[in-house]
């Protein structure tokens, strides 16, 4: 079997780290990049020189692009860096010396926030999208560039619209992901504030079937004809609203949570109901998913062991964000 080199950017941050596994066990070679992401020239050149590095090589390879800024309360300025980073990774627009396929991670949730769907429809690849904030508009561009950076060197593109993802490893200091997040206050001993509406729906993705749903549609774009772009909604494809994912969490920890409302301009980039199903690559989504009671255990017992319950200043949690980014 011809070995296969994978260059995952973002590989230390939540969904990159779990792709990474799955990469590795399938039996990629995978890198994972030392990027300063606070020093975004040094960072340019770095992302640069490992792409460039990645398809100089005579095997074939996958570029994996899991890191990300900002989140769906960001302003316009928080992408500008991305933008740089995003250009410098692509530069080079030649063909490769080996067939390559790319995966770029993507958000359902910024990117169809704003869309509509006849007779309430989940949301699918169809859907038109229609951001409703900064974040969302950002996802677009950045899958146009790559989309743009594909067609020109022959390489496959796999972009990926996730659904909220949720689990154990996700950044607890970041704010973003509501599961870990309800936990987290509790154990600190805070209240959670929400700032949209109870019935507000979402999709839970547990990050472990994630991975393992991205390296089996990549295996599957990997053969199709060069310069082929496949968009894909990753999505446990079952809509969950806040009262149920606090029920969840209240369960898994087995004491009352305190939440509460509150106000956030952040709320009115918020949709409703944000519920997906997937019409491409179905056979990706035929698999057993772990419950969605189980992955809240597991999310609630990986916060508990990471940090000892104690009290401090409080902190509010977000509204349901679409994607922890890297």
């Amino acid at each position: 079997m011809t070995s296969v080199t994978s260059l995952v950017v973002g590989g230390g941050g939540f969904l990159g780290t779990a792709v990474a596994d799955a990469l590795r066990r399938a039996g990629d070679q995978v890198v994972v990049p030392s990027v300063p992401w606070r020093e975004p020239d040094r960072a340019a050149r770095v992302l640069g020189d490992a792409v460039h590095a990645l398809r100089s090589g005579s095997t074939p390879w996958r570029l994996v692009w899991c890191a990300g800024t900002g989140i769906v309360a960001s302003g316009d300025d928080a992408f500008e860096t991305e933008r740089l980073l995003l250009d410098a990774a692509l530069s080079d627009g030649s063909p490769a010396r080996a067939p390559g396929t790319v995966f770029f991670a993507s958000s359902a949730g910024a990117t169809y926030a704003g869309s509509t769907a006849p007779d309430d429809e989940p949301f699918d690849e169809r859907t038109v999208p229609r951001p409703l904030a900064p974040y969302g508009t950002s996802r677009l561009v950045a899958e146009d560039r790559f989309r743009s950076w594909t067609a020109a060197t022959g390489a496959r593109l796999l972009i990926g619209r996730i659904a909220n993802l949720y689990g154990p490893g996700a950044n607890l200091r970041k704010p973003q992901g509501l599961v870990s997040q309800l936990a987290l206050a509790h154990l600190e001993r805070r209240p959670s504030t929400v700032y949209v509406p109870f019935d507000t729906t979402r999709d839970y993705l547990y990050i472990d079937d994630a991975a393992e749903m991205v390296l089996e549609a990549l295996r599957a774009v990997q053969t199709t004809p060069a310069g082929t772009t496949v968009v894909k909604v990753f999505a446990s494809q079952q809509g969950r609203t806040i009262t149920e994912v606090v029920e969840a969490v209240t369960a898994a920890i087995g004491a009352p949570l305190d939440v509460r409302t509150g106000d956030h301009d952040s709320a009115a980039a918020q949709a409703r109901r944000l519920r997906f199903r997937s019409v491409v690559l179905p056979e990706v989504d035929d698999r057993v998913q772990l419950s969605f009671d189980e992955g809240v255990r597991r999310t609630v017992a990986a916060v508990r062991a990471a940090v000892p319950a104690r009290s401090e200043p409080p902190r509010s949690v977000p509204t349901p964000d679409d994607r922890e980014s890297a």
